[in-house]
Parts: structure tokens; C-alpha cells; sequence
């Protein structure tokens, strides 16, 4: 190719990413005016923009109490397809307990020991045996519990419907998760809204009502029926209790069924949240309803009943959640539905809110820290390397407006933090590293008494396997940082990464069309300012 091709090529893709770099020192009502320059410019992390830090306990206990309580229901299935009508399992205290009568305590052990993950912890002579999850799948229910409160609060938090996207959550230790908002401007009751709720649903056939639990139980005076619940109905705003419902413990459907939920308006313009079913989950719900019609179904989020409408006709696919919701409301309780119910109760453990200003001073500190590396090394390379230093000393200019464009293109993954701004410094000073070699390795070719041009093809071409084989590495030990590292750590791993990048295509390219430039055409140089 031409060096009038190479140049133009190189000038365009230069510029290109120049405009996005650009973004970054215009105002907004300058880029909008602008019609060129990006709407955005490079995000800014907690530490820099300002934010909300949360470390969240998760609550893995109650995962393993839900899981023997699901083993319980099994078994109970089992002994009445086996009509052992005395034998019944029951969750108490984190374990779960067997009661059998002698002459069936021998195929009751065999059926707890088909589970494959219950343990035997004690056998009485009293006609009931304890059990427990074996320690494998004790820790297999605790990670996956965890991996799904994780994937439920990524889902909620970068919902785009909350306005709070660019957020980090990882996991911290065995039982906590790290939650970082970036933006001064967050609402921060907004934010803990989405995350105290768990999300979840339940739908349970309403066997009786009463303005209140008292007016309820005094119906039973034997007791409430087996495996029966009161929940309430409550004021949105007091709290108050304003209806008490009966129903079964065990849900006829749950919100693990939902495919989708989003906010409406019934026909007085009230909001409501229309949901809708996966296709196994129509088809189990159209069951329920049909078989329940002319009953109430109370509607259940996180133990409060939001409605409980009567059952008309068969409703498979679609339905409503009616309520008392303002708008606001009824667009969060969508956005909880939607990102899916958290199977564990977890809690905030630790609050910090980080101001902007102090954002804004780290910036101002990391700017002024590049500029001065900058100068720092233009300096010494035009010293020690003259002319060659100079054309080095443009190539890194260029390498830093890749850089800052790089990280601010819409689809990029980056994020500066004030480690990645620490990474933006070192870079500067690691791009001049790969104009070192190719300057020493011209300089050994004038040396042998080659020509300038000869020298310089040749220098390039040697030093090109070792510049790339030292930033391949460096780039490796770069991805394993951002694959296993947490929020701060990433920065400095993406900045680096593109920083080796850039620098290898500013050394590797740039400058050697800067030397092809001067050396172009039939003139012929005697010396070289090397």
C-alpha cells in the first residue's frame, strides 16, 4: 500500500475515534449542538462520579430451609403413593423430621435415602428419625441460591426502566454481594425500593375472609385448618391491616412462571401491572383458574396481599395485578417481576454514599498526573533521541487521544475509575517503551553503516516480534485481572488493556509512517536525527 493510502487510512481512523475523545471536553449542550460529536462521553465509576456503595447480605440459610421443605413435600407424596398413612415428614429447626410408626420405619428410611442428598442425623426410638442435606448438596443449594440473587439484582439494577445502568455488582466472600451505583444524582430511596423488595409471587385459592385476623380465627374456634396461613391486605401508605385472608401455605402457582410484566391503566386510568406466563406456566394457571372458578385468588407479593379478584372464567396466558398503586408503584413492582423473585431475603449490611465533588477532585489529580507524565517523557525522548523523539512524541499524543476515544465509544464495556486513571499514567509511560526499541535497533543498523532508510526497515522489523511479544504477555496478565478482579480492579484492566493496544498500533504504525514520510521519494539522507 502507498503511504499516501497509509496516511489517509491512518488520518481517518485517527479522527474518527478523535471525535469521541473530543466528546469528553464538550459540554452537553455543546455535543448536541454540534451534530457531530457523540450525545455521551467516557463513564465515570463510583469513585469519580459519585455514587452509592452497598455490601448486601444474603440471607443462604433460608435457601437450605426451602429446599428440605421441598424434599418434606416429596416424601409426604411418596408415602401416600405407598399408603404409608402414618408416616409424615416435617421441617423444624433446619432439619427435617420423619415421624413413622415401627413396622414403616424400614421402607421410610429407604424412600429418604432414594432423595440421594439427605443424610440420616439421628435415629430415636421415640417412632421419628432426623434428617439433613449432605454436605455437598448443602453447598450446591447455598451457591446456586447465590448465583440467582446475583443474576436477580443485575437484572433489576440495570433495568433500563430504573435509570441507575452502569452499575457494578459482583459477589464479596461466601454470603455477600458488593453493589456500586455511579451518579451524584441517583435517588437513593429509589434504589433501595428495588433491592428491600424480594419479589416474591405467589397465587393462593382464598378459602376464607375477614375485615381481621380476630373476626377470622373466631370462626375455627378448633384452630385454623391444616396447613393453613392468614395474610393481610395493607394500606399502602398506614400500613394498616384492611382485610385478612385464609389461605393454603403452599402456593398453587408462583412467580417463576413469568415471562413478562409491564405497567398499564385499567378503564378508570388507575395503574395495574399486566403480567404474562411462560407457556408452561399458562397452561398450569388456566388448571387453577378453571377449577377455582367463582373463588377469590389473592395476588401475594413478599407476604402482603396486593389484590385478591374473583375468578370470573379460565385465564391462561395473561392476567393483572389490580391494586392500590400510584404510577410509580406499579413501574417498580413491573421492574421486580420482570428481572425475577429473589429465592432468599436479603438485607442492606453496610451504606456509603460517595459525593460527587470528591469525584471531581480525583479527576482534576489524574489529569493533571498524565499531563505531567506526558511531558516528562516528550521531554526526555526529544533530549535523548532528537528528531526520532519528536516523531515518538507525536505517535503517544496520538496513542492517548485513542485511548480516551476507545474508552468512550458507546459499545465499549469501560468504565474510569481512579485505578484506571492510575492505569491511563502508566500506559503513558509503557507506549514510549516500544519507540525505545525500534530507536535502539535503527541506531545499531546506522551503526553497522547502513543507510537511513535500510536502517530504519530494518530496525522496525526486528523490533517488531519483541514489542509484540512483551505486550501480548503484559495483555494476558490484563484479561486475567478484569476476569477475576471486582469493580476497581477492572477499570485499571480495561484502561490497560486498551492502553497496550493502542500503544503497540501507535509504535507499529504511526510512527512508522511519520519515518516513511520524511523518508519518502527518491531524496536520499545521509544522517538521521536518532
Amino acid at each position: 500500500m502507498s503511504i499516501r493510502a497509509r496516511g489517509i487510512l491512518v488520518g481517518l481512523f485517527v479522527a474518527f475515534i478523535g471525535l469521541f475523545a473530543a466528546s469528553n471536553f464538550a459540554s452537553e449542550a455543546t455535543r448536541r449542538a454540534s451534530g457531530l460529536l457523540p450525545d455521551q462521553g467516557m463513564r465515570l465509576g463510583l469513585d469519580l462520579r459519585g455514587g452509592i456503595h452497598w455490601v448486601i447480605g444474603v440471607t443462604l440459610d433460608k435457601a437450605v430451609e426451602d429446599e428440605l421443605s421441598f424434599l418434606a413435600r416429596n416424601l409426604n407424596n411418596s408415602f401416600e403413593e405407598e399408603k404409608l398413612f402414618g408416616a409424615k415428614a416435617v421441617v423444624e429447626e433446619g432439619q427435617l423430621e420423619v415421624r413413622a410408626g415401627a413396622d414403616q420405619r424400614a421402607r421410610v428410611r429407604e424412600l429418604a435415602q432414594e432423595t440421594d442428598v439427605l443424610r440420616e442425623l439421628d435415629a430415636s426410638t421415640a417412632g421419628s428419625s432426623v434428617y439433613g442435606l449432605s454436605d455437598d448438596w448443602r453447598g450446591e443449594v447455598r451457591e446456586r441460591a447465590m448465583q440467582q440473587v446475583l443474576e436477580v439484582l443485575r437484572n433489576r439494577v440495570s433495568d433500563p426502566a430504573t435509570g441507575i445502568a452502569e452499575s457494578v455488582i459482583t459477589r464479596q466472600g461466601t454470603d455477600r454481594v458488593l453493589v456500586q451505583i455511579p451518579g451524584g444524582e441517583v435517588d437513593r430511596e429509589k434504589a433501595r425500593s428495588i433491592l428491600d423488595v424480594t419479589g416474591r409471587l405467589e397465587f393462593k385459592i382464598v378459602q376464607d375472609q375477614a375485615a381481621s385476623a380476630e373476626i377470622l380465627e373466631g370462626k375455627y374456634p378448633a384452630g385454623l385448618p391444616e396447613a393453613t396461613e392468614i395474610v393481610f391486605e395493607r394500606d399502602a401508605e398506614t400500613q394498616r391491616e384492611i382485610m385478612a385472608y385464609l389461605v393454603p401455605k403452599d402456593p398453587a402457582i408462583t412467580g417463576q412462571y413469568l415471562a413478562d410484566a409491564r405497567v398499564g391503566f385499567d378503564n378508570r386510568q388507575r395503574p395495574i401491572v399486566n403480567f404474562r406466563w411462560t407457556p408452561e406456566g399458562g397452561e398450569l394457571f388456566g388448571t387453577i383458574t378453571e377449577e377455582n372458578i367463582q373463588k377469590p385468588l389473592a395476588i401475594i407479593l413478599d407476604g402482603n396481599v396486593r389484590s385478591a379478584p374473583v375468578i370470573r372464567s379460565r385465564i391462561s396466558m395473561q392476567g393483572q395485578i389490580e391494586g392500590r398503586f400510584t404510577t410509580q408503584e406499579a413501574s417498580d413492582l413491573a421492574i421486580v417481576l420482570r428481572a425475577g423473585s429473589l429465592s432468599v431475603p436479603v438485607v442492606i449490611e453496610e451504606e456509603r454514599t460517595v459525593g460527587p465533588a470528591l469525584g471531581a477532585n480525583s479527576v482534576r489529580r489524574g489529569v493533571r498526573a498524565s499531563i505531567l507524565g506526558l511531558v516528562g517523557v516528550v521531554l526526555f525522548t526529544c533530549f535523548y533521541y532528537r528528531g526520532a523523539g519528536a516523531l515518538a512524541s507525536v505517535a503517544l499524543g496520538t496513542n492517548l487521544i485513542l485511548i480516551i476515544g476507545l474508552m468512550s465509544l458507546p459499545e465499549a464495556a469501560a468504565t474510569l475509575t481512579l485505578p484506571g486513571i492510575a492505569g491511563l499514567v502508566l500506559t503513558v509511560g509503557m507506549a514510549i517503551d516500544a519507540n525505545v526499541i525500534i530507536f535502539e535497533r535503527i541506531r545499531e543498523e546506522l551503526r553497522s553503516g547502513k543507510l537511513p532508510r535500510a536502517a530504519v526497515d530494518t530496525g522496525f522489523q526486528k523490533a517488531r516480534w519483541t514489542i509484540l511479544d512483551a505486550n501480548i504477555t503484559t495483555l494476558i496478565t490484563a484479561v486475567v485481572l478484569y476476569e477475576f478482579g471486582t469493580g476497581p480492579i477492572k477499570g485499571f484492566a480495561v484502561t490497560l488493556s486498551i492502553g497496550i493496544l493502542t500503544s503497540v498500533f501507535s509504535a507499529l504504525v504511526i510512527t512508522r509512517l511519520l519515518f516513511d514520510l520524511i523518508l519518502r521519494g527518491n531524496r536520499r539522507l545521509d544522517a538521521l536525527s536518532i
